[in-house]
């Protein structure tokens, strides 16, 4: 992806979810920006707006904080789109903006961001109709500059594939990739520097943004805090349950909890947007399928699961095993934000018929395409097998079924091509939107 300058002379690199900002502007008085910290959020919506405020600018004792406290209004004023970053400190800043697009009663009024979600956004009104929410990610391979992407997600998800080289890819590489995160702050350093960052993010959720999202409500146990997370990472692209949740921390604490206090931790995570589950597919109109009900576990970054679990790229190339959840786990951000852009959700299958898939692409129009996610070439056949078997067994059981394509995203191949079996093989750094 090419590079450009906004207007703060700033080198901004192009972000897949910009198109939709812009097309959420077009049509929605105000959009919502949510994420991660650290993620982009902020650059992506300067480069759409035409005039900002900081909420946590701590320029004149925290002056633009102080001033939306006591009056929401009087930061709304200025050219539009108009970014209000960090909305989210001074929560009643969204009723306001509420107000605002109603009363002006014209489109792309305003760009909030947002690294954390109050327990209730509005007040006195949702926003519904007026404010758009948009969920934004760390950056995928193909943002980063790390895949070529010479094949396009949405086309082989409709069944299009050319048989094409994509470049040799070493093991170490994708070990680099999973460390160094999808953080923009990370790209272009060496991978013992970028794995600080992910280090640090930890840290930093921990010690302060815990218990300041509910402040003087609820006081939160940072040790508690970290073991779940640590519990998390352990789980990483498993549908580990909340009672193994509860398990793991009990076992490394010999406390005893209660399933309400994990519960809540993770609703503080949800709200961090530090953990991003990959919901179970879920069939439409008729079909007598049973399906297991349970999100497969990730954290916003497969990096976060390598400090979490300290980690490192020489640990990781001793052990395949939590090298492949990871592996899974950088593909499933990747394939998650290519086909949102194009209005595809991402999912992951699982029946009482002991029957898998790593995740499913439900399309625009309905359809759906079953992937598997492999690190290694030499797992292909076995994963193609396993996509076929599957496929089979739905068409036995109603036409209707069928999946639009089945495909492999592997690691370690250096071509892209359609097996004989109508299996689709695709490197992660070859996929684009």
């Amino acid at each position: 992806m090419s590079t450009f300058f906004p207007r703060n002379g700033k080198e901004y690199i192009p972000r897949i979810i910009d198109a939709t900002i812009a097309d959420f502007l077009a049509t929605f008085g105000a959009v919502c920006v949510e994420g991660p910290k650290w993620c982009g959020k902020t650059w992506a919506s300067l480069n759409q707006a035409h005039s900002a405020v900081m909420i946590g600018d701590p320029a004149n004792n925290f002056q633009n904080r102080e001033l939306a406290k006591m009056n929401p209004g009087l930061i709304l004023e200025g050219a539009v789109p108009r970014l209000i970053d960090e909305w989210q400190e001074v929560p009643s800043i969204w009723d306001a903006v509420r107000f605002e697009v109603d009363n002006r009663g014209t489109k792309g009024q305003f760009l909030l961001t947002g690294s954390a979600t109050p327990n209730r956004k509005g007040v006195l009104h949702s926003g519904a109709g007026r404010i758009a929410t948009l969920r934004m990610r760390p950056m995928s391979l193909y943002e980063s500059g790390d895949s070529n992407g010479v094949v396009s997600l949405l086309e082989i998800c409709n069944g299009s594939a050319d048989s094409i080289g994509t470049g040799n890819v070493e093991l170490q590489q994708l070990i680099d990739l999973i460390v160094r995160g999808g953080w923009p702050e990370s790209t272009g350093l060496p991978v013992e520097r970028a794995a600080q960052i992910a280090k640090s993010y930890i840290k930093t959720v921990i010690a302060e943004d815990v218990n300041r999202i509910d402040e003087g409500v609820v006081n939160r146990s940072q040790e508690k805090m970290e073991l779940l997370l640590r519990s998390l990472a352990r789980n990483e692209s498993t549908t580990a349950s909340g009672a193994v949740l509860r398990s793991d921390m009990e076992g490394i604490d010999r406390e005893t909890l209660y399933e309400h206090t994990v519960a809540d931790y993770l609703d503080v995570f949800r709200r961090l947007f530090l953990v991003d589950d990959q919901p179970p597919f879920s069939w439409k109109l008729r079909s007598s399928i049973r399906l297991k009900q349970s999100a497969k576990r990730h954290l916003a970054d497969p990096s976060l699961a390598v400090a979490l679990l300290k980690a490192t790229p020489k640990k990781l190339l001793n052990d395949l095993n939590t090298l492949g959840f990871l592996f899974e786990a950088m593909v499933e951000r990747d394939l998650r934000i290519y086909c949102e852009s194009w209005g595809g959700e991402l999912y992951h299958y699982q029946d009482y018929k002991n029957r898998e898939v790593d995740a499913v692409i439900e399309m625009p129009d309905g359809g759906w395409c079953a992937i598997e996610i492999k690190l290694g070439a030499n797992q292909i056949e076995e994963a193609a097998a396993n996509l076929t078997k599957l496929r089979d067994a739905l068409v036995r059981e109603s036409t209707d079924l069928a999946p639009k394509s089945l495909i492999v995203v592997c690691g370690l191949s250096h071509a892209a091509y359609q097996r004989p079996d109508g299996v689709i093989i695709v490197p992660i750094t070859a996929l684009k939107p």
